[in-house]
Protein backbone atom coordinates (compact mmCIF):
# COMPACT_ATOMS: atom_id res chain seq x y z
CA UNK A 1 0.00 0.00 0.00
CA UNK A 2 1.32 3.59 -0.82
CA UNK A 3 1.33 4.66 2.99
CA UNK A 4 4.20 6.91 4.23
CA UNK A 5 4.77 7.34 8.07
CA UNK A 6 2.02 10.00 8.63
CA UNK A 7 -0.19 7.84 7.49
CA UNK A 8 0.39 4.35 8.90
CA UNK A 9 0.62 6.64 12.40
CA UNK A 10 -2.37 8.29 11.78
CA UNK A 11 -4.57 4.46 11.23
CA UNK A 12 -2.31 2.85 13.86
CA UNK A 13 -3.69 5.71 16.30
CA UNK A 14 -7.20 5.31 15.23
CA UNK A 15 -6.88 1.32 15.49
CA UNK A 16 -5.31 1.81 19.12
CA UNK A 17 -8.14 4.17 20.05
CA UNK A 18 -10.83 2.09 19.15
CA UNK A 19 -9.91 -1.26 21.19
CA UNK A 20 -8.43 1.12 24.33
CA UNK A 21 -11.07 3.56 24.48
CA UNK A 22 -13.73 3.09 22.69
CA UNK A 23 -16.02 5.80 24.51
CA UNK A 24 -13.63 8.80 22.82
CA UNK A 25 -13.92 6.84 19.55
CA UNK A 26 -14.29 7.84 16.36
CA UNK A 27 -11.89 10.82 16.39
CA UNK A 28 -11.96 14.53 16.03
CA UNK A 29 -9.13 15.86 13.91
CA UNK A 30 -7.46 17.57 17.18
CA UNK A 31 -7.92 14.28 19.22
CA UNK A 32 -5.92 12.39 16.45
CA UNK A 33 -3.28 15.06 16.24
CA UNK A 34 -2.79 14.38 20.22
CA UNK A 35 -3.25 10.30 19.50
CA UNK A 36 -0.36 10.72 16.85
CA UNK A 37 2.22 12.86 18.46
CA UNK A 38 2.26 10.18 22.38
CA UNK A 39 5.47 10.66 24.08
CA UNK A 40 4.38 7.40 25.32
CA UNK A 41 3.85 3.75 22.98
CA UNK A 42 5.33 5.62 20.03
CA UNK A 43 8.71 4.41 18.49
CA UNK A 44 9.38 6.70 16.85
CA UNK A 45 7.93 9.92 18.69
CA UNK A 46 6.47 12.19 15.76
CA UNK A 47 5.52 15.81 15.70
CA UNK A 48 2.50 15.51 12.74
CA UNK A 49 0.68 18.72 12.10
CA UNK A 50 -2.78 19.05 11.39
CA UNK A 51 -2.03 19.74 7.73
CA UNK A 52 -0.61 16.42 7.94
CA UNK A 53 -2.82 14.48 9.54
CA UNK A 54 -5.25 15.50 7.07
CA UNK A 55 -3.70 14.96 3.97
CA UNK A 56 -3.16 11.13 5.67
CA UNK A 57 -6.55 11.38 6.52
CA UNK A 58 -7.57 11.89 2.93
CA UNK A 59 -5.46 9.40 1.41
CA UNK A 60 -6.63 6.86 3.62
CA UNK A 61 -10.02 7.39 3.34
CA UNK A 62 -9.51 7.19 -1.09
CA UNK A 63 -7.96 3.75 0.05
CA UNK A 64 -11.24 3.27 2.14
CA UNK A 65 -9.06 2.37 5.30
CA UNK A 66 -10.98 5.52 6.82
CA UNK A 67 -14.20 7.24 6.43
CA UNK A 68 -15.99 9.85 8.86
CA UNK A 69 -18.44 8.59 11.59
CA UNK A 70 -21.89 9.22 10.64
CA UNK A 71 -23.73 11.58 13.00
CA UNK A 72 -20.84 13.01 14.34
CA UNK A 73 -21.85 15.86 14.85
CA UNK A 74 -20.71 19.42 14.08
CA UNK A 75 -17.05 18.34 14.43
CA UNK A 76 -16.10 15.52 11.88
CA UNK A 77 -14.77 12.45 13.43
CA UNK A 78 -13.16 9.58 11.88
CA UNK A 79 -12.75 5.91 11.82
CA UNK A 80 -10.59 3.41 10.52
CA UNK A 81 -11.85 0.20 8.25
CA UNK A 82 -9.06 -1.91 8.07
CA UNK A 83 -10.74 -5.10 9.80
CA UNK A 84 -13.47 -4.95 7.21
CA UNK A 85 -11.26 -3.90 4.24
CA UNK A 86 -8.38 -7.01 5.10
CA UNK A 87 -10.84 -9.09 7.08
CA UNK A 88 -8.65 -9.29 10.10
CA UNK A 89 -9.47 -10.98 13.36
CA UNK A 90 -9.26 -9.05 16.44
CA UNK A 91 -5.75 -10.61 17.32
CA UNK A 92 -4.38 -9.53 13.74
CA UNK A 93 -5.50 -6.10 14.61
CA UNK A 94 -3.74 -5.83 17.57
CA UNK A 95 -0.74 -7.35 16.12
CA UNK A 96 -0.88 -5.19 13.46
CA UNK A 97 -1.77 -1.72 15.34
CA UNK A 98 1.10 -2.43 17.43
CA UNK A 99 3.27 -2.73 14.60
CA UNK A 100 2.01 0.00 13.13
CA UNK A 101 2.60 2.17 16.38
CA UNK A 102 5.91 0.58 17.54
CA UNK A 103 7.96 -0.21 14.68
CA UNK A 104 9.33 -3.97 14.61
CA UNK A 105 9.16 -6.26 17.86
CA UNK A 106 9.63 -9.87 19.12
CA UNK A 107 6.35 -12.07 19.92
CA UNK A 108 7.02 -11.61 23.09
CA UNK A 109 7.10 -7.58 23.00
CA UNK A 110 4.35 -8.03 20.82
CA UNK A 111 2.21 -10.00 24.11
CA UNK A 112 3.63 -7.67 26.66
CA UNK A 113 2.05 -4.78 24.96
CA UNK A 114 -0.99 -6.24 23.77
CA UNK A 115 -2.95 -6.48 27.01
CA UNK A 116 -5.58 -3.74 26.40
CA UNK A 117 -6.35 -4.42 22.93
CA UNK A 118 -6.60 -8.33 23.11
CA UNK A 119 -5.17 -11.05 25.28
CA UNK A 120 -2.90 -13.25 24.41
CA UNK A 121 -2.54 -16.43 26.84
CA UNK A 122 0.60 -17.52 25.77
CA UNK A 123 3.72 -16.70 23.16
CA UNK A 124 2.81 -19.17 20.99
CA UNK A 125 -0.36 -17.67 20.03
CA UNK A 126 1.17 -14.10 19.31
CA UNK A 127 3.41 -16.06 16.88
CA UNK A 128 0.59 -17.95 15.44
CA UNK A 129 -0.82 -14.58 14.46
CA UNK A 130 2.31 -13.51 13.12
CA UNK A 131 2.38 -16.59 11.01
CA UNK A 132 -1.08 -16.22 9.97
CA UNK A 133 -0.76 -12.73 8.91
CA UNK A 134 2.55 -13.78 7.13
CA UNK A 135 0.83 -16.85 5.48
CA UNK A 136 -1.61 -14.46 3.79
CA UNK A 137 -2.05 -14.18 -0.39
CA UNK A 138 -0.56 -11.01 0.07
CA UNK A 139 1.24 -11.26 3.11
CA UNK A 140 0.70 -8.52 6.19
CA UNK A 141 3.86 -9.25 8.15
CA UNK A 142 7.29 -10.45 7.57
CA UNK A 143 10.16 -11.96 10.03
CA UNK A 144 13.73 -9.86 10.22
CA UNK A 145 16.77 -11.68 10.48
CA UNK A 146 17.90 -12.09 14.22
CA UNK A 147 20.17 -9.31 15.40
CA UNK A 148 23.39 -10.37 17.12
CA UNK A 149 22.94 -11.59 20.40
CA UNK A 150 18.90 -11.65 20.43
CA UNK A 151 16.87 -14.51 21.36
CA UNK A 152 14.24 -13.93 19.48
CA UNK A 153 13.69 -12.80 15.73
CA UNK A 154 11.53 -9.11 15.40
CA UNK A 155 8.34 -8.60 13.12
CA UNK A 156 7.27 -5.66 10.94
CA UNK A 157 4.06 -5.34 9.27
CA UNK A 158 4.32 -4.83 4.97
CA UNK A 159 1.56 -1.91 5.09
CA UNK A 160 3.83 0.56 3.76
CA UNK A 161 6.55 1.72 1.50
CA UNK A 162 9.30 -0.75 2.04
CA UNK A 163 11.85 1.50 2.04
CA UNK A 164 10.60 3.32 5.37
CA UNK A 165 11.19 0.31 7.55
CA UNK A 166 14.06 -1.81 5.28
CA UNK A 167 13.84 -5.60 6.20
CA UNK A 168 17.09 -6.82 7.44
CA UNK A 169 18.71 -8.96 5.49
CA UNK A 170 19.88 -12.12 6.64
CA UNK A 171 23.34 -13.00 6.91
CA UNK A 172 24.69 -15.08 3.79
CA UNK A 173 25.08 -18.68 3.95
CA UNK A 174 28.58 -19.58 3.09
CA UNK A 175 29.55 -22.81 1.31
CA UNK A 176 31.54 -24.94 3.26
CA UNK A 177 34.00 -26.05 0.61
CA UNK A 178 34.27 -22.62 0.01
CA UNK A 179 35.60 -21.77 3.34
CA UNK A 180 37.63 -24.95 3.51
CA UNK A 181 39.40 -23.82 0.51
CA UNK A 182 40.01 -20.26 1.81
CA UNK A 183 41.75 -21.80 4.71
CA UNK A 184 43.80 -24.35 2.74
CA UNK A 185 45.11 -21.52 1.12
CA UNK A 186 45.63 -18.98 3.61
CA UNK A 187 47.73 -21.66 5.27
CA UNK A 188 49.74 -22.12 2.14
CA UNK A 189 50.86 -18.20 2.28
CA UNK A 190 51.51 -18.25 5.53
CA UNK A 191 54.02 -20.97 5.06
CA UNK A 192 55.34 -19.51 2.14
CA UNK A 193 56.06 -16.19 4.37
CA UNK A 194 57.50 -18.29 6.74
CA UNK A 195 59.93 -19.68 4.23
CA UNK A 196 60.86 -16.46 2.58
CA UNK A 197 61.15 -15.29 6.62
CA UNK A 198 63.75 -17.98 7.17
CA UNK A 199 65.93 -17.52 4.42
CA UNK A 200 66.25 -13.93 4.81
CA UNK A 201 67.43 -14.66 8.35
Amino acid sequence: MPLNPHSLRVLGALMEKEMTTPDQYPLTVNSLISACNQRSSRDPVMDITEDEVRTALHVLQDLELVAAARDSGRVPRYEHRIRTVLNLRRDETAVICLLLLRGPQTPGELRSRSDRMHQFDELASVQATLDRLAGRETPLTAVLAKAPGSREARWMHLLGDPNDQPVQAAPAQQDPDSLLERVRALEERLNQLEARLVAIE
